[in-house]
C-alpha cells in the first residue's frame, strides 16, 4: 500500500494499525508512506498532481501490478472485491500495490500506468479516511475469501 502523506490523524492511524495487524495473518502487506507537499496553498492543482506524480511513480515502478484508490474508479461490493483479490492471488501476483493519492487523487499521467483504478464509493471520503476504509476492507476481503464469520458478525 503506497500513501501520499502520513495518517495525520490519530484515530484513523489507530484503527489502521488494527486492521494492518489483523491482515498479517493472510499477506504481508507493505505500507510505504511517500513525503506529501509543503507550501502548496497558492500552487495550481494541475502543478500538485505533476510534483506528487513525480514522487510516486519511480516507487510504482517497483511493483508487478499497481492499484490506484481513486473516485472514479470502478466500484466494487466487498463480496467482488473479495473475488477480485482472490483472482489477483490465483493469477500468481504477488507484488501488488494500492494506492491511496493526495487530497486532488491523480495525474493524468498516474493512472495512466496504472493497471485499474478501484473506488470505494461513490461518495467522496477524505484521502485521510480512505486509508482506513481500504485496509478495512481489504481486511474484510481476506474473511470472505476464508470463510470467516466477520464479514456477517
Amino acid at each position: 500500500m503506497i500513501l501520499i502523506g502520513k495518517t495525520s490523524v490519530p484515530y484513523l492511524s489507530e484503527a489502521m494499525n488494527d486492521y494492518l495487524k489483523r491482515i498479517e495473518r493472510y499477506c504481508r502487506l507493505e505500507v510505504k508512506v511517500l513525503p506529501e507537499l509543503r507550501n502548496t496553498k497558492s500552487m495550481p492543482v494541475e502543478v500538485q498532481l505533476q510534483k506528487e506524480a513525480e514522487v510516486l511513480m519511480p516507487v510504482m515502478g517497483n511493483y508487478q501490478e499497481v492499484i490506484l484508490l481513486d473516485e472514479k474508479g470502478r466500484e466494487l461490493s466487498s463480496e467482488e472485491f473479495a473475488g477480485f483479490i482472490q483472482k489477483k492471488q490465483n493469477s500468481g501476483l504477488r507484488d501488488i500495490a494500492f494506492v491511496v493519492g493526495g487530497p486532488y487523487g491523480f495525474s493524468d499521467g498516474v493512472k495512466l500506468a496504472a493497471a485499474e483504478r478501484l473506488s470505494l464509493s461513490r461518495m467522496t471520503f477524505s484521502h485521510q479516511l480512505v486509508r482506513l476504509v481500504f485496509v478495512e476492507q481489504l481486511y474484510r476481503a481476506f474473511t470472505i475469501i476464508n470463510g470467516e464469520p466477520y464479514h456477517h458478525a
